[in-house]
């Protein structure tokens, strides 16, 4: 019995002991010092396992949802699950949607051509028309190219008078529709935007004044705001600087948001009509092939609505076929979701950290 009262005497007094030291340690100048380091240091260890656990669950369109791990959650931000969210487009309830910044007109604005293809859109129509003339831009040249609507688009058009040019006559699809619109409006710059979707308050001045400051730049695009039906924002979408290693193996491009010098569509004839869902993308592919050099603007552009009828919802076969034919075209024609998940994950690992630091206030857009 002594001698464990001895031996428990010793333990206690090494425990004292090196209590004493923890103590004198971190009253110490060199521990204050350096602590905001090793805060930031254990911080980086947390995300880096978080991007780690979240790559396991990649899922580019078109393949099939991989199961969801469990996540830890991040220290302070206990709301907060680093994830991709390209392609999620309910990422939090509705809310009303917030624009972004205004931006002045440039001096010498290039002249700026936009389309945008309509077919029994009425509903949402009047939306993305205001969205587009309320830029109040000086130089705009935009039209509607209706496919003959039944439900009340041409009434709508023609509300807006002189103020608005349009087109309605059967065509073969949107593709064609957006071929056609652009050869009645000429402009430096082009872009379409489809008849659901919204253009941001002041996104043609901010890509004027960048397509005037840089030169070498042929094609831009930026980041996205997901709305519903009703035009609430579910989701956004922060992206990282352009990676064509990634693009040719899956689209991240927001189209609504692309804009292009005229050379481009000249040297690339137009859109290819054999494709009714991934026409965008053939684009932008075969440009990325001809050696344009593109870059992502660091603001939101343009907004995506989605509800149940969407063409990106309904046309889900068509997509994946259309799809599958671009990849056998630009990666190889024996590609596998292997291939597809290996080549985009570096990319959606920037996605995700700079998509992250956008909602914990890091980054500004």
């Amino acid at each position: 019995m002594a001698q464990m009262r001895v031996e428990r005497l010793g333990m206690q007094a090494q425990i004292d002991a090196l209590q004493a030291r923890q103590a004198a340690m971190f009253a110490s100048r060199s521990w204050r010092i350096t602590a905001p380091a090793r805060g930031v240091s254990r911080s980086c260890r947390f995300l880096i396992r978080l991007v780690r656990a979240s790559l396991h669950r990649l899922k580019p369109p078109g393949f099939p949802a991989l199961p969801r791990p469990h996540l830890p959650r991040l220290p302070g931000f206990p709301a907060l699950h680093l994830r991709p969210v390209l392609w999620t487009f309910d990422q939090y309830p509705a809310r009303p949607l917030r624009t972004p910044r205004p931006f002045s007109t440039p001096a010498n604005p290039p002249s700026i051509a936009m389309v945008t293809p309509a077919y029994n859109h009425a509903h949402f129509l009047k939306a993305t028309l205001d969205s587009v003339m309320s830029q109040n831009y000086p130089r705009l040249a935009y039209i509607v190219k209706d496919a003959g609507s039944k439900d009340g688009t041409r009434e709508l058009l023609s509300l807006y008078g002189d103020g608005l040019r349009w087109l309605s006559e059967p065509d073969t699809g949107q593709t064609s529709a957006i071929n056609t619109g652009f050869q009645h409006v000429s402009g430096d710059i082009m872009g379409w935007l489809n008849s659901d979707d919204l253009l941001l308050p002041g996104a043609l001045n901010y890509v004027a004044a960048f397509f005037n400051a840089h030169p070498e730049i042929d094609i831009v695009y930026g980041d996205r705001v997901i709305i519903d039906r009703d035009g609430h924002e579910t989701g956004r979408a922060v992206l990282p600087s352009h990676d064509a290693s990634a693009l040719r193996h899956a689209d991240y491009v927001p189209q609504e948001t692309m804009f292009w010098r005229r050379h481009v569509w000249e040297a690339l004839g137009g859109l290819d009509e054999s494709f009714r869902f991934a026409m965008d993308w053939d684009f932008i592919l075969r440009a990325q092939g001809r050696g344009f050099r593109f870059r992502h603007l660091p603001r939101f552009l343009g907004a995506f609505r989605v509800y149940p009828q969407q063409k990106t919802h309904s046309w889900t076969d068509i997509g994946a076929q259309e799809q599958t034919r671009l990849r056998e075209t630009w990666v190889r024609p024996d590609f596998t979701v292997e291939d597809v998940n290996t080549a985009i994950k570096r990319y959606l690992t920037r996605h995700m950290l700079v998509n992250t630091a956008y909602k914990i206030g890091v980054l500004r857009r």
